[in-house]
């Protein structure tokens, strides 16, 4: 089916160390077979289940026990499985032998809650728009939010020609108007900065305090943990 296809370049950077970008230049050199025939399109999308899928003949190896993990990203790291620069990836601090990588990103700034699995369904679904999951974040901005932009940007604004959906936005402190929770269901690149920027105002930090149903609680920067099974339920159910 259409909706379990996923790009060869991001299906190997999912179950090996190779960054997409090599990917593309590996199919180029015609290193890359599908189902034993040899691909030279980049933007060729395989099915999981179906297809198998070898570099220089080897098959790439999928784990069969699926995995789950939430981790407070530090500030200064890579949401990624790999970093062509080198730094240090969110893969890097979780350091276990399983494949995995990380649903969606946080910018190299950002800190906070991140989810990571090698289940690329679970993924999908988790980044999938239409199932509208919920994502909040804290931040300080440069300057006190005015009233008449806090309403503007809850009913949504046009970014880069397209329009936000509506969000939720309040201060967690009393008095305090530049420190600011905002809550969408969105993924869109740098979405919260962008969506303050559009006014003036300059994020000075940016926090994800939690995703769906599931918050940091009981973890530090840098900790981790795997889901339980009634965490990993109540996305597969929503």
């Amino acid at each position: 089916m259409e909706n379990n296809l996923v790009r060869i370049n991001k299906f190997i950077a999912m179950h090996s160390d190779i960054a997409r970008r090599t990917v593309d230049e590996y199919i180029l050199q015609g290193r890359i077979t599908i189902n034993g025939i040899s691909i030279s399109q980049p933007g060729f999308k395989v099915n999981p289940e179906k297809d198998k899928v070898s570099i220089d003949g080897e098959p790439i190896k999928i784990s069969s026990r699926k995995i789950y993990i939430i981790l407070y990203k530090p500030e200064n790291i890579i949401s990624s499985v790999s970093d062509e620069k080198r730094r240090k990836t969110v893969v890097d601090i979780i350091n276990i032998k399983d494949r995995i990588f990380p649903v969606g990103r946080l910018d190299y700034d950002t800190t906070g809650l991140i989810l990571l699995t090698n289940d690329g369904n679970f993924a999908n679904k988790l980044m999938h728009p239409k199932f509208k999951i919920e994502k909040t974040y804290l931040l300080q901005i440069s300057r006190p939010l005015e009233e008449r932009h806090k309403l503007k940007l809850s009913n949504g604004i046009k970014i880069e020609g397209r329009k936000t959906s509506p969000c939720k936005i309040s201060f967690p402190k009393r008095n305090d108007f530049s420190i600011v929770n905002i809550t969408i269901h969105e993924g869109r690149n740098r979405q919260v900065r962008n969506m303050f920027e559009h006014y003036g105002y300059f994020v000075r930090s940016l926090h994800r305090s939690g995703y769906g149903s599931l918050n940091l609680s009981g973890l530090k920067s840098g900790e981790w943990r795997y889901l339980t099974a009634r965490e990993i339920q109540s996305f597969i159910t929503d």
